[in-house]
């Protein structure tokens, strides 16, 4: 067997992948032509040139014309299911965390207890229909700054549902500073829910920095910067914070320049636990189980190197421990089987 159709079998969990952003061009097509006003092609051909970002500031702009597509309570019931599908069938992923935005929708009129009621009914059919747990991260979206802030933290804290498991922190990072989002993750913290924000990624090590002292980070989306502080790499080593590593995404953002530049490598021999995800697969035009192909040839891997990465999304997750002992039997199971 060889490791790409390894890797395209192993039961797999994944922790930092976007609800708005894993909207396959099949999706958002469908979308599309239910709202051809807002601007966005219908056609496979049209969204691949539409999906071809030139720098960050383009990725948020052509993210944020996608969320424009999502208008009432049947199209995040849509995305979410169908999301899903692709999720288990395609990528065979047994968990999720899905990373939600809903101030953005709420802004374009949906009321927040229908997008939860909407996102919940695709998370229960989902795991009855295709086995996949799914869990909710609801997100900040930087680029709107308090008001968003606020409002994410009330949805979070007065519509919660078991599912919600994680408060987290999207959008650019450069004029976004993480001081001014204290006391909502703090709010969610008391609540019992676990801090994620993104760090890193486009901005320097002080920024991850920020998000460890001043959010009670748990998890780093992104991080990338952190290769560049030795001091943080000990710390993120010697304390557990789990870095949430999206490859293929960062040469997409232009995070990092040369995939060949990416410093996995370097976060693994500092000793910092790592998972891998695929951020906005359609978007970036990658999957999951790709991002893994490209993760085993940074970092030198064979099938046990790669079933050990699948067992540490798994151990990071906040998936109940039951689940967690399922996938985890799951994964050594396949990677025990005879080939």
């Amino acid at each position: 067997m060889s490791l790409q159709s390894f890797i395209a079998g192993l039961p797999k969990a994944e922790l930092h992948v976007h609800h708005v952003g894993s909207a396959s061009p099949r999706i958002v097509s469908e979308l599309a032509a239910r709202h051809p006003d807002a601007g966005v092609p219908s056609d496979l051909e049209g969204l691949k040139e539409f999906f071809t970002f030139r720098d960050f500031a383009h990725f948020i702009d052509v993210y944020l014309a996608v969320v424009d597509l999502i208008r009432t309570p049947e199209d995040i019931r849509l995305l979410t299911y169908e999301v899903a599908r692709e999720m288990a069938e395609g990528q065979n992923l047994r968990y999720a965390e899905l990373t939600c935005t809903p101030y953005t929708s709420v802004l374009r009129g949906i009321a927040i207890q229908d997008y939860t009621d909407a996102i919940e009914d695709a998370r229960v059919a989902a795991e009855r229909d295709f086995g996949l747990v799914l869990r909710w991260v609801y997100d900040i979206p930087g680029e709107s700054g308090l008001p968003a802030a606020d409002a994410t933290v009330e949805y979070a804290l007065e519509h919660r549902t078991d599912a919600l498991v994680g408060f987290g922190l999207g959008g650019p990072e450069i004029g976004v500073p993480r001081a001014q989002f204290a006391p909502h993750f703090e709010a969610a913290r008391a609540a019992g829910l676990r801090s994620v924000p993104h760090a890193g990624e486009t901005t320097g090590p002080e920024t991850v920095w920020d998000s460890l002292r001043l959010l009670g980070a748990e998890r780093i989306g992104h991080g990338c910067s952190a290769a560049q502080d030795p001091e943080l790499l000990a710390h993120l080593a010697g304390t557990g914070v789990v870095l949430e590593v999206c490859p293929t995404s960062n040469i997409a953002t232009r995070a990092v320049d040369r995939i060949e530049d990416h410093p996995l490598r370097a976060f693994v021999e500092a000793g910092v636990t790592v998972t891998i995800n695929s951020d906005d697969p359609p978007m970036f035009a990658t999957t999951l189980n790709h991002d893994y192909e490209v993760a085993a040839g940074l970092l030198d891997l064979d099938e046990r190197g790669v079933a050990d990465l699948a067992r540490a999304a798994v151990d990071a997750s906040f998936a109940p421990e039951e689940v967690k002992a399922r996938i985890g039997a799951e994964i050594e199971a396949y990677a025990a089987r005879p080939r």
